[in-house]
């Protein structure tokens, strides 16, 4: 005899797997690699854009095709405290530095390589240093961080400032970018 709760959860599965076999990207046979339910990093393991308690996280290996208008999100990130996987070294927030979705980074085939980013009217040339990594989250490894989106230049301060978006307004922007 099943109960109520073996019921939900295999509706629940069901609807998982199912929003996993449609979500596709802008065009391009990209779909999710896989999810998993989260749970709270320890006790001041994680200060900022944690991952949530049984919050279901999807996970990406690839991303929109890069073309000369790629569409992204600019999102904010500090590369003072983690060592690059383009180099192993630690970057100044003053430096115009920008990890990119896993599908993107491409096994680190843009390691050190410029890209130009527009938005906010502006458009800068950043160095991409490391990974945004889609393929994993919410462990010590990630800093209890959730996984990266497929759509991800996550940017240092230099770019946000270049690129004369009010820091108040720094988080996310939708933005184009392209290999300079």
């Amino acid at each position: 005899m099943t109960t109520m709760l073996d019921n939900f959860s295999i509706w629940f599965s069901c609807v998982v797997l199912v929003i996993i076999y449609s979500v596709q990207v802008e065009g391009q046979n990209c779909r999710t690699t896989g999810y998993f339910r989260a749970t709270s990093p320890p006790p001041g393991q994680c200060t900022s854009n944690c991952c949530v308690q049984n919050t279901v996280y999807f996970t990406f290996q690839c991303s929109p095709s890069v073309t000369s208008q790629t569409q992204g999100v600019l999102t904010l990130r500090s590369f003072q405290n983690s060592q690059s996987k383009c180099d192993t070294a630690f970057q100044s927030d003053n430096s115009l530095v920008v990890a990119l979705s896993t599908g993107w980074y491409n096994g680190g085939t843009r390691c050190r390589k410029a890209i130009t980013i527009s938005g906010n009217g502006r458009s800068v040339k950043a160095k991409v240093v490391d990974e945004c990594d889609s393929t994993k989250g919410c462990d010590a490894g990630e800093g209890y961080h959730p996984p990266c989106g497929y759509n991800i230049v996550a940017a240092s301060q230099a770019v946000w400032k270049a690129l004369e978006v009010p820091q108040n307004q720094w988080g996310q922007l939708n933005i184009t970018w392209a290999d300079a």
